[in-house]
C-alpha cells in the first residue's frame, strides 16, 4: 500500500524565498508544485498591485481553491508543494484540511533582509510597501501545528536540505 500523499506548504511573508525553496524541494522530491499566487482572482491581484492589503474576505475563496487543488492532487495519488504566505493560523487551518498529510514550512527572517530581497526582485506584483502589513499580520507557526520554522539566512540549498532532514523526507 502506498503512503498517503503529503503536502508541503512553504509559508512566510513576501521575500522569504518561498518560490526558490519550493522549486528546489520539487526537483529533489519529484512532487508537483504550485504557486498560491496562481490561485488569486484578478481582483485580489489588482488590489495587491495597487498597494492595498487583502482582507480575510478576499482570502477565504483563494485558500479554498488552494486546498481544493491539494485535494485533487491527493485523490490522484500525488504529493504536492505549494507556496502560500499562510500568515494566520486560521488560513493554515483551511489548508490543513486537505486530503493527505499537510506540513507547514515557515521561512522566517529579519524584516530588513526581507525588504532588501523584495527591492531586488523583478516581475512580482507584490510591492515592498506591503511587507510591514504582512509582518504585522503574521502569526508564527504554533507548536501544535505540523511543520518547522526555518531561518532564511542560509543558502537555498542548505535550507532545502534542512527541510528534508527535519521532516524526514527522502528523495523520490
Amino acid at each position: 500500500m502506498s503512503p498517503a500523499p503529503q503536502h508541503l506548504v512553504i509559508m512566510g511573508v513576501s521575500g522569504s524565498g518561498k518560490t526558490t525553496i519550493s522549486t528546489l524541494l520539487s526537483e529533489h522530491l519529484g512532487w508537483i508544485a504550485a504557486e498560491a499566487d496562481e490561485f488569486h482572482p484578478e481582483t485580489n491581484i489588482a488590489k495587491m498591485s495597487s498597494g492595498t492589503p487583502l482582507t480575510d474576505e478576499d482570502r477565504w475563496p483563494w485558500l479554498d481553491s488552494i486546498r481544493n487543488w491539494m485535494d485533487t492532487q491527493a485523490e490522484n495519488g500525488r504529493s504536492t508543494i505549494v507556496t502560500c504566505s499562510a500568515l494566520k493560523r486560521a488560513y493554515r487551518d483551511v489548508l490543513a484540511t486537505a486530503s493527505g498529510e499537510v506540513h507547514f514550512v515557515h521561512l522566517n527572517g529579519d524584516a530588513e533582509v526581507l525588504s532588501e530581497r523584495m527591492k531586488t526582485r523583478s516581475g512580482h506584483f507584490m510591492p515592498a510597501s506591503l511587507l510591514p502589513s504582512q509582518i504585522s499580520t503574521l502569526e508564527p507557526l504554533a507548536d501544535d501545528e505540523p511543520g518547522v520554522v526555518i531561518d532564511i539566512l542560509h543558502s537555498p540549498a542548505e535550507i532545502a536540505a534542512d527541510i528534508l532532514d527535519r521532516l524526514n523526507l527522502p528523495a523520490n
